[in-house]
């Protein structure tokens, strides 16, 4: 039964001394698909921009670039909406054998944003690293289907690393993040993807937003929900791209709301810009994602 969410984005920045020539790309409207659609959304700025424009990426993501001709000592974006997401379908394994994929892979000749062929090579934020692909060996093999593969590395990783939002910053190399085997999601899906493009399965990020639920008894805390991020695999022309989240080794399901796919974060970052400005600025960042049952 599909459920239907109120969601809230906020995210601050404040300045130490004032910003200038800033500007600024937004990716904070959730996607609509398959499994989810916006019914209703809005993202804006407090102060507002003098400049605004609203268009599509690449890859098919809400894209809001923003202007400030103003010095800046505290900006606040905020996306407010309404979502439905479905549960997955039944997911019936077609893929080809893992050692086989390549076949399946050459064979699909398009260069649309959704190819496999844009999600097999190196890209911004995610390189080949002998370690984790030694690793991806280790708990794969060629024999086995490519979903069957997708979700051993998911399971390993989940048993290998220690969630640890302590150990890592928003840029920890891949590499880094494996050899402590501790992070965040990020970490684990930067580590995911590198490790399925190394073994011939095309792999991508995705960027979006997981309910949590409280302890049995307490009350749900507002700005609790956690900006998340997940994995796409592409596992053969008759599966498709299959979404994994590593970090809780489970199928993506209705309390997972996509905003934007991309190669890796650096694609989808829900905030990306430029401005002048000297001395630290401090970020804060909170997601409410409410059922509208409740």
């Amino acid at each position: 039964m599909p459920v239907q969410y109120d969601i809230t984005l906020a995210i601050r920045y404040q300045y130490e001394s004032p910003a200038t020539a800033a500007r600024t790309l937004l990716r904070m409207l959730p996607l609509t698909g398959d499994r989810q659609q916006l019914l209703a959304g809005h993202v804006s700025a407090e102060p507002g921009p003098q400049l605004r424009s609203d268009e599509r990426d690449f890859f098919g993501n809400a894209l809001t670039a923003m202007t400030f001709q103003e010095p800046l000592l505290d900006v606040s974006f905020r996306f407010h909406g309404r979502v439905i997401c479905h549960g997955p379908e039944a997911l019936m394994d077609l893929s080809p054998p893992l050692g086989l994929l390549k076949e399946d892979v050459a064979a699909d000749h398009a260069l649309a944003p959704d190819s496999p062929h844009h999600f097999t090579g190196a890209s911004e934020r995610v390189r080949p690293v002998n370690d984790i692909t030694a690793f991806v060996r280790d708990v794969t093999n060629p024999a086995q289907t490519t979903l069957e593969a997708v979700s051993a590395l998911s399971e390993a990783l989940h048993r290998e690393f220690a969630f640890d939002p302590g150990a890592t910053d928003v840029a920890t190399d891949p590499a880094e993040a494996f050899r402590q085997r501790r992070g965040v999601c990020q970490d684990i899906s930067h580590v995911m993807i590198a490790g399925l493009r190394s073994v011939g399965v095309p792999a991508g990020y995705v960027s979006g937003f997981l309910r949590t639920t409280p302890p049995e008894g307490r009350p749900r805390l507002e700005g609790a929900d956690a900006m998340h991020a997940w994995v796409r695999a592409w596992c053969g022309r008759e599966t498709g791209w299959v979404e994994i989240d590593p970090t809780n080794d489970l199928r993506v399901a209705q309390d997972h709301v996509a905003v934007a796919v991309g190669r890796d974060y650096a694609d989808v970052a829900p905030v990306k810009g430029s401005l002048r400005s000297a001395g630290p600025h401090t970020t804060e960042h909170s997601v409410d994602m409410i059922p509208t049952d409740e």
